[in-house]
């Protein structure tokens, strides 16, 4: 799980998604992991994402809210008209058919504030209070909704909320943002899940490396102009610095690490394993373009695709496991309007089906990766049916049984060698969805350039060491893979216009901290998406594209 850095450098919020995503779907998640004996899973959490939960809960505790959303619900208003037009947009963000209709006074409100965003009537201000209540209470995760007496007593009123009622709903947001980080630890103390880590801002490792590796898998990429300069190095500073906020959190360095996105190569590995590594994980069409030889295809996937794989770096073996991307997008985009008991069914016997035919295997190993936040919105009741059941069945199953990459490592005498690593990432087995495309490759270059002119302030020694360090803090930032996701035509107007935004902010308040001034470039839009809605989102389905 992971976010990028929403915090410019006045501290303010621009997006609400950290605190959003953790009263959903991280405590969701947590809640059927504590709940279900025999579930197990791999939970990677990112040092940003974590940094910014602490963050949320240090505003919780003090009550001065540096979020507009939060600050709107404290006071029951925003502070001018047009931050009260931009409130009404920030409303309307919710899955319509999941979240909104789900609850007729929200829908109602829904379509007020949808007018209200586009320059029509504005909400009255009993209007803004109750759609403010109403948002967040839809965004809540079902345990949540289904356990506590203060979503039951606000759900039934319905409307007509007042400073009591804001108040209490503050503090079950502040009660669930604010144990995040302590509930999974637990679950990690109690054996339940491992914890791992992802690069510190979550970059794409290869393309920071180089962006030739893009053409391993795509031959025709379009590259940006040069290399990211000194991009190897950045590499090692992003997962030295996971690795030990990890374990300065924790009190355990962690063993795996999700690089961004399953983005490998044979550097990114060596990296991953000079920094501490012993396994890191991709996508199974970077397995398939690997062992595929000649002009020959990889083969019957269940020859190749289930067992973790011993990867000789420079640096020393690391063990890669391969998603298996049938199944991880069954969930991820497939079941979602099933009967939870009838996808639960058809996953098992799947699962079922794959051991019978590798039951001659010692390394047996199916991993499914998901996405841990933009799934299960999708879903009635944020897929609570559906993973409850899949836990309960799988964690009961006579035949199969839940793991973690470390236990399933443990288990395993001697992995097979896997000889090359064609570089790609577990969306198509490309980067194209990061580099290529004109507006990413210039989102590239604007980087590039703000890397070079912080390498000749460091060199420079114009900052003092508090100085280099808010400026690396603000680097690290920029080089998150989520602003080049987002770049591009094919994706919808609204979040490429949120996230581009956010992103020349960041690199204006890197060249600030820098003691320069910001190029005039970074006044015009990076990109401008022209995409349809229904491609709104942050996953990607693998057979979409043509991974050859």
């Amino acid at each position: 799980m992971h976010q990028p850095s929403y915090r410019t450098a006045d501290g303010e919020y621009r997006e609400p998604w950290v605190y959003l995503h953790a009263i959903k779907d991280y405590a969701d998640m947590a809640w059927h992991l504590e709940h279900v004996e025999g579930a197990r899973a791999s939970v990677s959490l990112s040092p940003l994402l974590l940094e910014q939960l602490d963050d949320y809960a240090a505003q919780f505790a003090d009550g001065a809210f540096r979020d507009p959303l939060l600050r709107a619900l404290q006071r029951g208003d925003a502070d001018a008209p047009e931050a009260r037009r931009n409130l009404s947009y920030m409303l309307c963000r919710a899955n319509y058919e999941r979240m909104v209709r789900r609850y007729p006074s929200y829908e109602r409100l829904f379509h007020l504030a949808e007018t209200a965003a586009w320059g029509g009537a504005p909400l009255s201000p009993a209007d803004l209070v109750d759609t403010l209540v109403w948002y967040h209470l839809v965004w809540f995760g079902e345990a949540t909704r289904r356990d506590d007496r203060r979503v039951h007593a606000l759900i039934s009123k319905a409307g007509g909320f007042d400073a009591s009622d804001r108040a209490t709903l503050l503090a079950l947001i502040g009660d669930l943002v604010s144990e995040i980080g302590a509930r999974y630890q637990a679950l990690a103390h109690a054996g339940r899940i491992e914890l791992c880590t992802t690069p510190y801002s979550h970059p794409i490792l290869p393309l920071l490396i180089d962006f030739a590796t893009a053409r391993e898998s795509r031959p025709q990429t379009p590259l940006p102009s040069a290399s990211y300069p000194g991009g190897p190095q950045r590499v090692d500073a992003q997962l030295a610095s996971a690795r030990a906020a990890h374990a300065a959190r924790f009190g355990v360095a962690p063993a795996g690490c999700w690089p961004s996105e399953g983005g490998i190569s044979v550097r990114a590995l060596e990296a991953l394993r000079r920094n501490g590594f012993v396994w890191a994980a991709s996508g199974e069409v970077v397995l398939a373009n690997s062992v595929r030889t000649g002009d020959s295809g990889a083969g019957e996937r269940a020859r190749y695709l289930y067992t973790p794989y011993a990867v000789q770096t420079d640096a020393g073996p690391i063990a890669c496991f391969f998603r298996d991307d049938d199944l991880s997008d069954r969930i991820g985009f497939v079941y979602a309007p099933w009967n939870a008991g009838d996808a639960v069914d058809d996953l098992t016997r799947t699962l079922e089906s794959i051991a019978a035919k590798t039951q001659h295997d010692r390394a047996r190993v199916v991993t499914i990766i998901l996405d841990g936040e933009n799934a299960w919105e999708h879903y009635a009741q944020n897929a609570f049916e559906f993973l409850n059941a899949l836990y309960r069945r799988l964690g009961s199953h006579e035949r199969l049984r839940l793991t973690t990459f470390s236990d399933a490592l443990a288990r395993i005498p001697e992995l097979p060698q896997l000889d090359r690593i064609v570089a790609g990432s577990w969306v198509f087995g490309t980067f194209e969805t990061w580099v290529g495309d004109p507006d990413k490759n210039r989102g590239w270059d604007l980087l590039s350039d703000a890397k070079r002119a912080y390498d000749a302030t460091i060199a420079s020694g114009a900052l003092d060491e508090a100085g280099q360090a808010r400026a690396e803090m603000l680097l690290r930032r920029c080089e998150s893979s989520d602003w080049f996701w987002w770049f591009g035509g094919y994706n919808p107007p609204a979040p490429v216009r949120d996230f581009e935004r956010l992103f020349r902010r960041h690199l204006r308040d890197l060249y600030s901290a820098l003691g320069l001034p910001a190029p005039a470039q970074l006044q015009k839009p990076v990109s401008i998406g022209t995409g349809a809605p229904v491609y709104d989102g942050v996953m990607r389905q693998v057979w979409q594209a043509d991974p050859a």
